[in-house]
Protein backbone atom coordinates (compact mmCIF):
# COMPACT_ATOMS: atom_id res chain seq x y z
CA UNK A 1 0.00 0.00 0.00
CA UNK A 2 1.39 3.43 -0.97
CA UNK A 3 0.91 6.04 1.75
CA UNK A 4 0.85 9.79 1.45
CA UNK A 5 4.15 11.44 2.33
CA UNK A 6 3.96 14.56 4.54
CA UNK A 7 6.71 17.17 4.40
CA UNK A 8 7.07 20.56 6.05
CA UNK A 9 8.31 23.24 3.67
CA UNK A 10 9.56 26.80 4.07
CA UNK A 11 7.50 29.25 2.02
CA UNK A 12 10.49 31.55 1.41
CA UNK A 13 13.46 29.38 0.43
CA UNK A 14 11.82 26.01 -0.29
CA UNK A 15 13.58 24.02 2.47
CA UNK A 16 11.74 20.74 3.14
CA UNK A 17 11.95 18.73 6.33
CA UNK A 18 10.11 15.76 7.85
CA UNK A 19 9.11 17.55 11.07
CA UNK A 20 7.33 20.83 11.90
CA UNK A 21 9.30 23.77 13.22
CA UNK A 22 11.23 26.70 11.76
CA UNK A 23 13.48 26.88 8.70
CA UNK A 24 17.17 26.42 9.62
CA UNK A 25 18.37 27.94 6.33
CA UNK A 26 16.46 31.19 6.81
CA UNK A 27 17.53 31.34 10.46
CA UNK A 28 21.20 31.05 9.50
CA UNK A 29 20.94 33.49 6.58
CA UNK A 30 18.74 36.27 7.99
CA UNK A 31 18.14 35.42 11.64
CA UNK A 32 14.38 35.24 11.06
CA UNK A 33 12.21 32.43 12.36
CA UNK A 34 10.11 31.25 9.40
CA UNK A 35 7.60 28.52 10.19
CA UNK A 36 7.48 25.38 8.05
CA UNK A 37 4.10 24.65 6.45
CA UNK A 38 2.80 21.11 6.16
CA UNK A 39 2.37 19.68 2.67
CA UNK A 40 1.06 16.27 1.66
CA UNK A 41 2.40 14.70 -1.48
CA UNK A 42 1.08 11.63 -3.23
CA UNK A 43 3.92 9.62 -4.77
CA UNK A 44 3.47 8.28 -8.28
CA UNK A 45 2.28 4.69 -8.47
CA UNK A 46 5.01 2.10 -8.98
CA UNK A 47 5.36 0.79 -12.46
CA UNK A 48 3.94 3.94 -14.08
CA UNK A 49 5.62 4.49 -17.41
CA UNK A 50 5.69 7.25 -19.94
CA UNK A 51 3.42 6.41 -22.88
CA UNK A 52 5.36 4.97 -25.78
CA UNK A 53 5.46 6.51 -29.21
CA UNK A 54 5.34 10.16 -28.11
CA UNK A 55 8.83 11.09 -29.35
CA UNK A 56 12.08 9.46 -30.31
CA UNK A 57 15.69 10.70 -30.37
CA UNK A 58 16.62 12.26 -33.71
CA UNK A 59 19.78 13.71 -35.20
CA UNK A 60 20.26 17.44 -34.68
CA UNK A 61 20.48 17.99 -38.43
CA UNK A 62 17.07 16.33 -38.89
CA UNK A 63 15.26 18.70 -36.50
CA UNK A 64 12.85 20.87 -38.49
CA UNK A 65 12.21 24.46 -37.43
CA UNK A 66 9.20 26.38 -38.66
CA UNK A 67 9.92 29.72 -40.37
CA UNK A 68 7.05 31.41 -38.53
CA UNK A 69 8.00 30.27 -35.02
CA UNK A 70 8.26 33.90 -33.88
CA UNK A 71 5.18 36.08 -33.60
CA UNK A 72 5.71 39.86 -33.48
CA UNK A 73 3.90 41.20 -30.44
CA UNK A 74 3.17 44.56 -32.03
CA UNK A 75 5.13 46.31 -29.24
CA UNK A 76 8.43 47.34 -30.83
CA UNK A 77 10.49 47.59 -27.63
CA UNK A 78 9.18 44.25 -26.33
CA UNK A 79 10.05 42.58 -29.64
CA UNK A 80 13.57 44.00 -29.37
CA UNK A 81 14.08 42.45 -25.92
CA UNK A 82 12.55 39.10 -26.95
CA UNK A 83 14.82 38.91 -30.00
CA UNK A 84 12.30 39.74 -32.72
CA UNK A 85 9.03 38.46 -31.27
CA UNK A 86 7.64 35.83 -28.94
CA UNK A 87 8.37 32.20 -29.86
CA UNK A 88 5.43 29.83 -30.13
CA UNK A 89 5.31 27.46 -27.19
CA UNK A 90 7.64 29.62 -25.09
CA UNK A 91 7.09 30.55 -21.45
CA UNK A 92 7.92 34.20 -20.60
CA UNK A 93 8.07 35.44 -17.01
CA UNK A 94 7.82 39.20 -16.35
CA UNK A 95 8.68 40.60 -12.92
CA UNK A 96 8.80 44.08 -11.45
CA UNK A 97 7.81 46.25 -8.53
CA UNK A 98 4.11 46.73 -7.75
CA UNK A 99 2.57 49.48 -9.87
CA UNK A 100 5.47 49.63 -12.32
CA UNK A 101 3.23 48.70 -15.26
CA UNK A 102 3.48 44.91 -15.74
CA UNK A 103 -0.26 44.40 -16.19
CA UNK A 104 -0.49 47.45 -18.45
CA UNK A 105 2.31 46.15 -20.67
CA UNK A 106 0.79 42.67 -20.95
CA UNK A 107 -2.70 44.01 -21.60
CA UNK A 108 -1.34 46.13 -24.45
CA UNK A 109 0.67 43.14 -25.70
CA UNK A 110 -2.37 40.86 -25.57
CA UNK A 111 -4.42 43.37 -27.56
CA UNK A 112 -1.66 43.77 -30.17
CA UNK A 113 -1.26 39.98 -30.49
CA UNK A 114 -5.03 39.59 -30.85
CA UNK A 115 -4.85 41.66 -34.03
CA UNK A 116 -2.16 39.54 -35.70
CA UNK A 117 -2.52 36.10 -34.08
CA UNK A 118 -6.06 35.71 -32.66
CA UNK A 119 -7.44 34.58 -30.35
CA UNK A 120 -5.57 35.62 -27.17
CA UNK A 121 -6.71 34.63 -23.68
CA UNK A 122 -5.97 37.01 -20.78
CA UNK A 123 -6.45 35.30 -17.40
CA UNK A 124 -6.71 37.83 -14.58
CA UNK A 125 -6.23 36.12 -11.23
CA UNK A 126 -5.76 39.32 -9.22
CA UNK A 127 -8.39 41.69 -10.61
CA UNK A 128 -12.01 41.24 -11.53
CA UNK A 129 -13.17 41.46 -15.13
CA UNK A 130 -14.75 44.94 -14.64
CA UNK A 131 -11.46 46.23 -13.20
CA UNK A 132 -9.52 45.00 -16.23
CA UNK A 133 -12.20 46.43 -18.52
CA UNK A 134 -11.81 49.86 -16.89
CA UNK A 135 -8.05 49.75 -17.49
CA UNK A 136 -8.59 48.70 -21.08
CA UNK A 137 -11.00 51.60 -21.66
CA UNK A 138 -8.51 54.03 -20.12
CA UNK A 139 -5.84 52.72 -22.49
CA UNK A 140 -8.20 52.83 -25.45
CA UNK A 141 -8.05 49.06 -26.01
CA UNK A 142 -10.89 47.02 -27.42
CA UNK A 143 -11.31 44.02 -29.68
CA UNK A 144 -13.33 40.90 -30.31
CA UNK A 145 -10.34 38.55 -30.43
CA UNK A 146 -9.03 39.40 -26.95
CA UNK A 147 -10.72 37.08 -24.44
CA UNK A 148 -10.76 38.05 -20.76
CA UNK A 149 -11.32 35.62 -17.90
CA UNK A 150 -11.10 36.38 -14.17
CA UNK A 151 -10.18 32.93 -12.80
CA UNK A 152 -7.77 31.58 -10.18
CA UNK A 153 -8.30 27.81 -10.67
CA UNK A 154 -5.55 26.71 -13.04
CA UNK A 155 -7.25 23.37 -13.72
CA UNK A 156 -10.30 25.24 -15.02
CA UNK A 157 -8.11 27.43 -17.22
CA UNK A 158 -6.27 24.47 -18.73
CA UNK A 159 -9.56 22.62 -19.34
CA UNK A 160 -10.99 25.63 -21.20
CA UNK A 161 -8.06 25.79 -23.64
CA UNK A 162 -9.60 23.04 -25.78
CA UNK A 163 -12.66 25.20 -26.41
CA UNK A 164 -10.88 28.55 -26.78
CA UNK A 165 -7.78 27.35 -28.69
CA UNK A 166 -5.74 30.52 -28.03
CA UNK A 167 -2.45 31.22 -29.78
CA UNK A 168 -1.23 33.27 -26.83
CA UNK A 169 -2.02 33.10 -23.11
CA UNK A 170 -1.42 35.66 -20.35
CA UNK A 171 -1.61 34.63 -16.67
CA UNK A 172 -1.61 37.56 -14.24
CA UNK A 173 -0.15 36.39 -11.92
CA UNK A 174 1.54 33.04 -11.23
CA UNK A 175 1.39 33.69 -7.45
CA UNK A 176 -2.42 33.94 -7.41
CA UNK A 177 -3.45 30.92 -9.49
CA UNK A 178 -3.62 27.54 -7.76
CA UNK A 179 -4.21 23.83 -8.29
CA UNK A 180 -7.05 22.43 -6.12
CA UNK A 181 -5.26 19.08 -5.77
CA UNK A 182 -2.55 20.74 -3.66
CA UNK A 183 -3.40 21.68 -0.10
CA UNK A 184 -0.98 24.61 -0.02
CA UNK A 185 -2.19 28.19 -0.25
CA UNK A 186 -1.83 30.12 -3.52
CA UNK A 187 1.62 31.69 -3.78
CA UNK A 188 3.32 28.98 -1.73
CA UNK A 189 6.41 27.21 -2.99
CA UNK A 190 4.51 24.06 -3.94
CA UNK A 191 1.75 25.94 -5.77
CA UNK A 192 4.10 28.20 -7.72
CA UNK A 193 6.33 25.28 -8.72
CA UNK A 194 3.50 22.99 -9.81
CA UNK A 195 1.53 25.72 -11.59
CA UNK A 196 4.66 26.75 -13.46
CA UNK A 197 5.36 23.14 -14.46
CA UNK A 198 1.77 22.65 -15.69
CA UNK A 199 1.90 25.80 -17.77
CA UNK A 200 5.29 24.84 -19.19
CA UNK A 201 3.99 21.42 -20.25
CA UNK A 202 0.90 23.02 -21.77
CA UNK A 203 2.88 25.67 -23.67
CA UNK A 204 5.32 23.17 -25.16
CA UNK A 205 2.64 20.60 -26.01
CA UNK A 206 0.14 23.00 -27.59
CA UNK A 207 2.54 25.58 -29.02
CA UNK A 208 0.90 28.43 -27.10
CA UNK A 209 3.05 31.48 -26.33
CA UNK A 210 2.50 32.04 -22.60
CA UNK A 211 3.24 35.13 -20.51
CA UNK A 212 3.39 34.99 -16.70
CA UNK A 213 3.46 37.87 -14.24
CA UNK A 214 5.65 37.26 -11.19
CA UNK A 215 5.66 39.13 -7.89
CA UNK A 216 8.94 40.40 -6.49
CA UNK A 217 10.32 40.50 -2.95
CA UNK A 218 11.47 43.58 -1.05
CA UNK A 219 14.98 42.98 -2.40
CA UNK A 220 13.66 43.11 -5.98
CA UNK A 221 14.05 39.38 -6.75
CA UNK A 222 11.22 37.27 -8.11
CA UNK A 223 9.17 35.81 -5.28
CA UNK A 224 8.84 32.08 -4.92
CA UNK A 225 11.46 29.41 -5.57
CA UNK A 226 14.32 30.08 -7.98
CA UNK A 227 13.26 26.92 -9.82
CA UNK A 228 10.59 29.06 -11.51
CA UNK A 229 13.31 31.12 -13.21
CA UNK A 230 15.05 27.93 -14.35
CA UNK A 231 11.77 26.52 -15.61
CA UNK A 232 10.72 29.30 -17.96
CA UNK A 233 12.34 30.20 -21.27
CA UNK A 234 12.62 33.96 -20.76
CA UNK A 235 12.83 36.13 -17.65
CA UNK A 236 12.17 39.86 -18.09
CA UNK A 237 12.43 42.54 -15.41
CA UNK A 238 10.42 45.73 -15.70
CA UNK A 239 12.40 48.51 -14.03
CA UNK A 240 11.87 52.17 -13.38
CA UNK A 241 11.07 54.81 -10.84
CA UNK A 242 7.44 55.64 -10.20
CA UNK A 243 8.49 59.29 -9.92
CA UNK A 244 9.82 59.26 -13.50
CA UNK A 245 7.97 58.53 -16.71
CA UNK A 246 10.50 56.11 -18.16
CA UNK A 247 10.43 52.32 -17.82
CA UNK A 248 13.12 49.86 -18.89
CA UNK A 249 12.42 46.24 -19.80
CA UNK A 250 15.54 44.14 -19.29
CA UNK A 251 16.12 40.47 -20.21
CA UNK A 252 17.78 38.43 -17.46
CA UNK A 253 17.40 35.10 -19.26
CA UNK A 254 16.43 34.42 -22.87
CA UNK A 255 16.73 31.03 -24.54
CA UNK A 256 15.75 32.50 -27.91
CA UNK A 257 17.78 35.69 -28.04
CA UNK A 258 20.31 37.96 -26.41
CA UNK A 259 20.17 39.00 -22.75
CA UNK A 260 21.95 42.29 -23.48
CA UNK A 261 19.05 44.13 -25.12
CA UNK A 262 16.75 46.53 -23.29
CA UNK A 263 13.43 48.10 -24.17
CA UNK A 264 12.66 51.70 -23.19
CA UNK A 265 9.08 52.82 -22.56
CA UNK A 266 7.43 56.02 -21.43
CA UNK A 267 4.40 55.86 -19.17
CA UNK A 268 1.71 58.15 -20.56
CA UNK A 269 -1.98 58.70 -19.87
CA UNK A 270 -2.72 56.27 -22.69
CA UNK A 271 -0.43 53.51 -21.40
CA UNK A 272 3.15 52.56 -22.23
CA UNK A 273 4.62 54.11 -25.35
CA UNK A 274 7.78 53.00 -27.15
CA UNK A 275 10.73 55.38 -26.91
CA UNK A 276 12.23 55.23 -30.36
CA UNK A 277 15.01 57.78 -29.74
CA UNK A 278 16.23 56.27 -26.50
CA UNK A 279 19.74 57.72 -26.94
CA UNK A 280 18.47 61.27 -26.28
CA UNK A 281 15.71 60.39 -23.83
CA UNK A 282 17.72 61.14 -20.67
CA UNK A 283 19.23 64.41 -21.96
CA UNK A 284 15.99 66.33 -22.49
CA UNK A 285 16.58 68.82 -19.64
CA UNK A 286 20.38 68.78 -19.37
CA UNK A 287 21.89 72.08 -18.16
CA UNK A 288 24.79 73.65 -20.05
CA UNK A 289 28.02 75.01 -18.57
CA UNK A 290 27.20 73.52 -15.16
CA UNK A 291 30.14 72.22 -13.08
CA UNK A 292 29.78 68.55 -12.21
CA UNK A 293 27.78 67.55 -15.30
CA UNK A 294 29.28 65.05 -17.77
CA UNK A 295 27.64 63.06 -20.57
CA UNK A 296 28.65 59.43 -21.06
CA UNK A 297 27.56 57.24 -24.00
CA UNK A 298 26.52 54.03 -22.27
CA UNK A 299 25.87 50.83 -24.20
CA UNK A 300 22.99 48.49 -23.31
CA UNK A 301 23.38 45.49 -25.55
CA UNK A 302 23.48 46.99 -29.05
CA UNK A 303 21.63 50.16 -28.03
CA UNK A 304 23.61 53.30 -27.09
CA UNK A 305 22.13 55.54 -24.41
CA UNK A 306 23.52 58.98 -23.59
CA UNK A 307 23.30 59.55 -19.85
CA UNK A 308 24.11 62.63 -17.82
CA UNK A 309 26.28 61.95 -14.78
CA UNK A 310 26.06 64.65 -12.12
CA UNK A 311 28.35 65.11 -9.14
CA UNK A 312 28.15 67.56 -6.26
CA UNK A 313 31.23 68.02 -4.07
CA UNK A 314 31.15 70.18 -0.98
CA UNK A 315 32.84 70.63 2.38
CA UNK A 316 31.96 67.90 4.86
CA UNK A 317 29.80 69.22 7.68
CA UNK A 318 30.71 66.38 10.03
CA UNK A 319 33.82 64.38 10.74
CA UNK A 320 33.17 61.56 8.25
CA UNK A 321 32.55 62.67 4.65
CA UNK A 322 29.35 61.39 3.05
CA UNK A 323 29.16 59.36 -0.15
CA UNK A 324 25.69 59.16 -1.73
CA UNK A 325 25.15 57.47 -5.10
CA UNK A 326 21.98 57.13 -7.20
CA UNK A 327 21.93 55.19 -10.47
CA UNK A 328 25.53 53.94 -10.33
CA UNK A 329 27.48 51.34 -8.38
CA UNK A 330 28.38 52.73 -4.96
CA UNK A 331 31.60 50.78 -4.55
CA UNK A 332 32.75 51.70 -8.05
CA UNK A 333 32.18 55.40 -7.34
CA UNK A 334 34.21 55.16 -4.13
CA UNK A 335 37.07 53.57 -6.10
CA UNK A 336 37.00 56.40 -8.64
CA UNK A 337 37.09 59.03 -5.91
CA UNK A 338 40.12 57.34 -4.35
CA UNK A 339 41.89 57.22 -7.72
CA UNK A 340 41.06 60.89 -8.34
CA UNK A 341 42.72 61.94 -5.10
CA UNK A 342 45.71 59.60 -5.26
CA UNK A 343 46.60 59.77 -8.97
CA UNK A 344 45.33 63.23 -10.01
CA UNK A 345 46.07 65.07 -6.77
CA UNK A 346 42.52 66.36 -6.23
CA UNK A 347 42.00 66.49 -2.41
CA UNK A 348 38.51 65.05 -2.40
CA UNK A 349 38.84 62.68 0.55
CA UNK A 350 37.57 65.24 3.08
CA UNK A 351 34.63 66.36 0.94
CA UNK A 352 31.01 65.21 0.81
CA UNK A 353 30.36 63.68 -2.62
CA UNK A 354 26.94 63.08 -4.17
CA UNK A 355 26.71 61.29 -7.54
CA UNK A 356 23.51 60.91 -9.53
CA UNK A 357 22.46 59.70 -12.99
CA UNK A 358 19.98 62.36 -14.08
CA UNK A 359 16.48 61.42 -15.14
CA UNK A 360 16.43 58.20 -13.15
CA UNK A 361 18.82 56.36 -15.49
CA UNK A 362 21.28 53.69 -14.43
CA UNK A 363 24.82 52.92 -15.52
CA UNK A 364 26.98 50.15 -14.07
CA UNK A 365 29.48 49.40 -16.83
CA UNK A 366 33.19 50.26 -16.33
CA UNK A 367 33.08 52.51 -19.42
CA UNK A 368 31.51 55.20 -17.19
CA UNK A 369 34.49 55.30 -14.80
CA UNK A 370 36.19 58.29 -16.42
CA UNK A 371 32.93 60.24 -16.60
CA UNK A 372 32.28 59.71 -12.87
CA UNK A 373 35.80 60.83 -12.04
CA UNK A 374 35.65 63.92 -14.29
CA UNK A 375 32.23 64.93 -12.91
CA UNK A 376 33.57 64.88 -9.34
CA UNK A 377 36.69 66.84 -10.34
CA UNK A 378 34.58 69.36 -12.27
CA UNK A 379 32.36 70.01 -9.27
CA UNK A 380 35.30 70.34 -6.87
CA UNK A 381 37.27 72.69 -9.14
CA UNK A 382 34.13 74.63 -10.22
CA UNK A 383 35.14 74.20 -13.87
CA UNK A 384 32.44 72.99 -16.26
CA UNK A 385 33.08 70.48 -19.03
CA UNK A 386 32.31 71.75 -22.53
CA UNK A 387 28.64 70.98 -23.30
CA UNK A 388 29.40 69.36 -26.67
CA UNK A 389 31.87 66.78 -25.29
CA UNK A 390 31.20 63.19 -24.23
CA UNK A 391 33.54 61.24 -21.95
CA UNK A 392 34.06 57.51 -21.59
CA UNK A 393 36.74 55.07 -20.50
CA UNK A 394 37.55 52.46 -17.88
CA UNK A 395 39.91 53.58 -15.12
CA UNK A 396 42.34 51.31 -13.28
CA UNK A 397 43.61 51.74 -9.74
CA UNK A 398 46.98 52.97 -11.00
CA UNK A 399 45.29 55.83 -12.82
CA UNK A 400 45.48 54.39 -16.34
CA UNK A 401 42.56 54.81 -18.76
CA UNK A 402 41.72 51.53 -20.49
CA UNK A 403 39.97 50.93 -23.79
CA UNK A 404 36.28 49.99 -23.87
CA UNK A 405 34.18 47.97 -26.31
CA UNK A 406 31.62 49.30 -28.78
CA UNK A 407 33.31 52.67 -29.32
CA UNK A 408 31.83 53.23 -32.79
CA UNK A 409 28.08 52.97 -31.97
CA UNK A 410 28.60 55.02 -28.81
CA UNK A 411 30.25 57.95 -30.58
CA UNK A 412 28.03 57.67 -33.64
CA UNK A 413 24.97 58.16 -31.41
CA UNK A 414 26.68 61.15 -29.76
CA UNK A 415 27.42 62.71 -33.14
CA UNK A 416 23.80 62.31 -34.21
CA UNK A 417 22.69 64.29 -31.15
CA UNK A 418 24.96 67.21 -31.90
CA UNK A 419 28.03 66.41 -29.83
CA UNK A 420 31.21 67.48 -31.58
CA UNK A 421 34.04 66.08 -29.45
CA UNK A 422 34.85 63.10 -27.27
CA UNK A 423 37.54 62.18 -24.78
CA UNK A 424 38.22 58.45 -24.98
CA UNK A 425 41.02 56.02 -24.07
CA UNK A 426 44.06 56.24 -26.35
CA UNK A 427 43.47 52.63 -27.40
CA UNK A 428 40.07 53.54 -28.88
CA UNK A 429 41.17 56.46 -31.06
CA UNK A 430 41.77 54.35 -34.18
CA UNK A 431 38.23 52.93 -34.18
CA UNK A 432 36.43 56.23 -33.58
CA UNK A 433 33.97 57.57 -36.20
CA UNK A 434 34.24 61.06 -37.78
CA UNK A 435 34.19 63.06 -34.53
CA UNK A 436 36.83 65.23 -32.93
CA UNK A 437 38.34 62.61 -30.65
CA UNK A 438 41.05 63.12 -28.05
CA UNK A 439 42.77 60.07 -26.64
CA UNK A 440 44.08 59.97 -23.06
CA UNK A 441 46.15 57.39 -21.22
CA UNK A 442 45.97 58.57 -17.60
CA UNK A 443 43.53 60.26 -15.26
CA UNK A 444 45.85 63.24 -14.87
CA UNK A 445 45.91 63.75 -18.65
CA UNK A 446 42.10 63.52 -18.83
CA UNK A 447 41.64 66.15 -16.10
CA UNK A 448 44.09 68.46 -17.88
CA UNK A 449 42.34 68.07 -21.26
CA UNK A 450 38.79 68.50 -19.96
CA UNK A 451 39.24 70.94 -17.08
CA UNK A 452 42.38 72.83 -18.07
CA UNK A 453 44.86 71.35 -15.64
Amino acid sequence: MVRDRTVHRCQQCGFAGPKPGTCPDCRRATGELVALVEERQEPAARGARRPAGISRPVRLRDVVTEPDDRMPTGIGELDRVLGGGVVRGSLVLIGGDPGIGKSTLLLQTARALARTAPPVLYVSAEESAPQVKLRAERLGLAGEDLLLWAETDLDAVLAELDAVKPRALVVDSIQTVFLPALESAPGSVAQVRECGARLMTMAKGRGIATFLVGHVTKEGALAGPRVLEHLVDTVLYFEGDQHHAYRILRAIKNRFGSTNEIGVFEMTSGGLADVADAAAFFLAQRPTDAPGSVVVPSLEGTRPLLLELQALVGRASFGTPRRTVEGADYNRVCLMLAVLEKRAGVPIGTQDVFVNVAGGGRVVEPAADLAILIAAASSYLERPVAPDVVVLGEVGLTGEVRAVSGIEPRLRAAAQLGFRAAVVPRGNVDGAPPLRVTGVTTVTEAVAVLLGG
